[in-house]
């Protein structure tokens, strides 16, 4: 399966949309409280204005009645010393009271501004005095009524403009959030709902699910994307999901939904009388479909299954479990479909009881290789042994090599497991100077250029010639980049090792590998051993397979020989080599040690109990 690239914020780190909204969220906080503070402010100045005014002319009618008070009193006095027409009079009356716009009108009603009757000595009215009531306050306040009023002005355009930017802020703030909504729901590369809203989906489903229906969650796999990326660049495997989305969306029925649940990984909910097998199957077949990118490319496709309630009570589990069911799925053949099993759950359990031990074993030497014998078809003997990494828990008890071998690929420990077998296996070797030994590799480790270093040093510690190792590796690593594997065989054979192509004829095997790559040993998948007396086929095969490799000039090697019937026909077939429990099941060296000291007796190795 090709590894998840992760493209979320790490814990910690916001993403660019949540530090937008964030920075729209500080925005609309700072505007509303220059609004506030603005609308304050000119509220303020006008209150000031007002109040200004008012203590004026408050003040300014204060001083008036003072002077209207003096004016009286001032008449009063004069009016019977002299004459109130006199201008000495008008005058006096003006000093007494302050009054300086003081006029003597005559005409009683012609007077303009404040008015004061002047009675003379025979007690009749004479005239008014006239004036002009002095305002200096409310001048005041009235030549500065301007400024004001351009401060209040100049705010209320301010508050204003503030309110535009406030609207203009939560208007783009809502946008913000209708975004961030959008991205917390929909995956991003292919607009389908993402996987937080497909297990949403999902949990809305089981609630509402009724009676006998069924809630089934189906996942598929896309394999092989991140080979199209490092050969056409990210953007042509963005595009093969894209259209993958497209495809699944198109065909799905009424009552199904899907979503992206992972980098590599879609998911389809099916609610209703849908034939959920059938549906995926067809999902299948439709993600399977060729992508043009400047050529024809391929992806293989995997799919798992699981329902709910007879898988799974809620929307999480039922999501875990399909998972599982994908993961099986994914260790077989492209375009499988594998339903939820409860045996999967118990794999899983060993997967993460492995994933806790196997490192501890590794670091303690816990671990330790196991040796098969290799005989010559002809009968002469032992002429081999392969190494075989065994594991034996203090619990547990042993761990098949199946079990432990793809949860160390995944946790990246095959390099440590794959030198110390190496190491291990030529330092044993050293114990049988006439055998040679043959060592797996895993994928990894052929496509690592520093193994190549790692088997030269090996061999050079031990002293063990390198014509003596031979070293195993399966079909699978020839097809992702067949011009490196050319490569890297002839950098192993330079340094004076075997290549043996193991599992021949069990996978994708055509005459072009034998053509491209220098192969010096085929390893006959034990598939074909087993179908000999049962498929009149199996021994036609077995003998094609035999003269194409001597017409090759390499060995074949037959593995998974029981029976002495077996062993008869591979003979007569033709093979140079065998192996299988026959002649001797895996053991440790000391096991070795007393096989290969019973066929130097002259004791037959064919049914030995090693």
């Amino acid at each position: 399966m090709d590894g998840p690239v992760d493209t979320a914020p790490r814990a910690g780190e916001a993403g660019p949309l949540e530090k937008r909204r964030a920075a729209v969220r500080v925005r609309v906080s700072a505007v509303r409280l220059i609004v506030g503070s603005v609308i304050f402010a000119a509220i303020a100045a006008a209150a000031c204005g007002f109040v200004a005014f008012a203590v004026a002319k408050a003040s300014d009618a204060r001083d008036a009645e003072i002077h209207r008070s003096a004016l009286r009193e001032a008449v009063a006095d004069y009016r019977g010393l002299l004459d109130v027409h006199s201008e000495r009079f008008l005058r006096l009356v003006e000093r007494s009271s302050g009054i300086k716009t003081l006029r003597f009108e005559t005409d009683i009603g012609g007077g303009a501004g404040e008015t004061q009757p002047v009675i003379d000595r025979d007690g009749r009215i004479a005239g008014v005095l006239t004036w002009q009531p002095a305002t200096p306050m409310t001048d005041l306040v009235w030549r500065g009524m301007p400024l004001v009023i351009a401060i209040a002005l100049a705010l209320s355009g301010l508050a204003g403009f503030a309110l535009y930017q406030l609207r203009r802020s939560r208007r783009e703030l809502a946008l913000s959030e209708e975004r961030a909504r959008v991205a917390a729901e929909q995956d991003p590369l292919t607009g389908l709902p993402n996987r937080a809203t497909m297990i949403a989906l999902a949990e809305r489903a089981v609630e509402a699910r009724r009676g006998d229906d069924a809630v089934v969650c189906g996942l598929l796999g896309l394999s092989r994307l991140d080979a199209v990326a490092s050969a056409y660049g990210q953007g042509s495997a963005d595009e093969i999901l894209q259209v993958t989305a497209r495809r699944l969306r198109d065909f799905l029925p009424e009552g199904a939904r899907c979503g992206r649940a992972g980098p590599h990984e879609f998911a389809v909910l099916m609610t209703g009388e849908i034939d959920a097998a059938m549906t995926m199957r067809a999902a299948v077949a439709a993600a399977s479909q060729p992508h043009w990118l400047d050529t024809v490319v391929h992806v293989d496709v995997h799919a798992g299954m699981a329902a709910s309630p007879s898988d799974a009570a809620t929307a999480e589990e039922l999501m875990r479990r399909a998972e599982l069911a994908l993961r099986d799925a994914q260790a077989k053949a492209p375009g499988t479909l594998i339903a939820f099993a409860p045996a999967l759950d118990a794999q899983a359990s060993t997967a993460q009881f492995i994933r806790r031990e196997l490192p501890r074993a590794l670091g303690a030497g816990a671990l330790d290789v196991h040796y098969q014998p290799i005989v010559a078809a002809d009968g002469s003997g032992v002429t081999g042994i392969e190494a075989l990494l065994r594991w034996t828990h203090r619990e547990r008890g042993a761990i098949p090599p199946a079990d432990f071998i793809p949860v160390a690929e995944q946790m990246g420990l095959m390099d440590a497991l794959g030198a110390f077998v190496l190491r291990r296996a030529l330092d044993d070797t050293r114990r049988w100077p006439d055998l040679y030994v043959s060592v797996n590799l895993s994928p990894l480790q052929v496509r690592d250029r520093r193994f190549v270093d790692v088997a030269r040093e090996a061999l050079a510690q031990t002293g063990v010639a390198p014509s003596r190792l031979m070293l195993e590796i399966t079909e699978g690593v020839l097809i992702d980049n067949p011009e490196q594997m050319i490569e890297r065989i002839a950098e192993l054979h330079a340094i004076g090792v075997g290549i043996a192509l193991d599992d021949f004829g069990a996978g994708y095997s055509n005459l072009g590998y034998l053509q491209r790559f220098n192969f010096d040993k085929l390893k006959v998948d034990r598939s074909f051993v087993s179908a000999l007396g049962e498929s009149p086929n199996a021994g036609v095969i077995l003998q094609a397979i035999v003269t194409l490799g001597r017409a090759l000039g390499v060995t074949v090697l037959v593995e998974g020989v029981e029976t002495e019937e077996q062993r008869v026909l591979l003979r007569l077939a033709g093979c140079d080599e065998m192996q299988g429990f026959l002649f001797a099941r895996p053991a440790p060296a000391e096991a070795i040690d007393r096989l290969i000291e019973r066929r130097r007796a002259g004791r037959s190795l064919t049914r030995s109990a090693a």
